[in-house]
């Protein structure tokens, strides 16, 4: 919303709580809010969800209310008005027991051809939204591109080990190596898919910081992180000792964001090389965007252990 002012285009902003950037309050639940919303709108953004931080403080008929009906709504009308793209927004999480290799096993290589393997209520209704996305594109011709982004919200890891072990700064930089991306890269993505829907049609796609890692060093990660970081980003180990830092021993999946970086021509900037760059500058690892929008928040209610309840 903030980027898309900034250029000047018209938006809508539809949101379950007011703010300088919602244009209704309202959730897309509610049929009638989103008809009114979507008048005279050429392309969709549907960020909207219960997800992850919601599973343990929310009644699995809310998820089923906000993450299929809710995405039913706007497909609909969507339709009904013609929209030219549709880009639907939602976490790799989704993708559930599949990130998760047994033991012994190497690190999991994760595209999107890997198939969800959902694990609780949020994962079951994201897997189902999607497939209305591509039920409305097949049948009625609407290009709907759904872009799956890792990490990128700044409150603190919901893993009390990471949080005893290491200082949040010291996690997040470790995490964009696989899983983590700035909201600037995210926003860019979003952007290239709204323009590019039209032509692609449908297609999934993953949006993750740019790994340094290749898939034979999937093993190694697993069993000894460190050494393989030290031969991928071997600039790494100064700033890391300079600031008392220390990279995880193992690591289990990477995300690759290839298919994105190709097919949309996306070109992220917050690699984990880059992360080092600025924290040697005495930058901040953040993107200004980051910094601006701060922390949200998941709950009204304060939690004692960690920024949610996990289940």
């Amino acid at each position: 919303m903030r980027t898309l002012q900034d250029r000047k285009h018209e938006v809508v902003g539809l949101d379950i709580r007011d703010s300088p950037f919602s244009t209704y309050v309202g959730s897309i639940a509610d049929r009638a809010c989103v008809r009114r919303c979507m008048k005279g709108v050429q392309a969709v953004l549907h960020a909207a969800t219960l997800h992850k931080p919601h599973v343990a403080t929310h009644a699995r008929q809310e998820f089923i209310d906000t993450n299929i009906t809710g995405t039913l709504n706007l497909l609909e009308e969507a339709v009904k008005q013609g929209v030219e793209s549709f880009v639907f927004t939602i976490t790799t999480s989704a993708f559930g027991s599949a990130l998760v290799p047994p033991p012994g096993a190497p690190a999991a290589w994760v595209t999107e051809e890997i198939s969800p393997v959902p694990k609780n209520i949020y994962g079951a209704t994201k897997a189902a939204a999607e497939d209305l996305c591509q039920v409305f594109h097949r049948n009625y011709g609407l290009p709907c591109l759904i872009l799956r982004t890792s990490r990128f919200f700044p409150e603190e890891d919901d893993n009390r080990r990471v949080r005893e072990a290491y200082s949040d700064d010291n996690a997040k930089a470790n995490e964009y190596l696989y899983r983590r991306v700035d909201i600037e890269d995210v926003v860019s993505a979003h952007l290239l898919a709204l323009g590019q829907a039209p032509t692609i049609g449908f297609r999934k796609y993953i949006i993750s910081a740019t790994t340094p890692f290749l898939p034979e060093d999937l093993p190694g990660l697993r069993t000894d992180a460190p050494r393989v970081v030290r031969r991928r980003v071997p600039t790494y180990g100064a700033e890391y000792q300079r600031r008392g830092w220390k990279m995880f021993p193992t690591i289990d999946r990477v995300y690759v964001n290839e298919r994105a970086r190709k097919e949309l021509g996306w070109e992220p900037r917050f690699a984990f090389a880059y992360i080092i760059a600025r924290l040697r500058g005495g930058e901040d690892l953040r993107s200004t965007l980051a910094r601006t929008i701060g922390s949200k928040g998941y709950h009204d209610k304060v939690f004692a252990d960690g920024p949610y309840p996990v289940e």
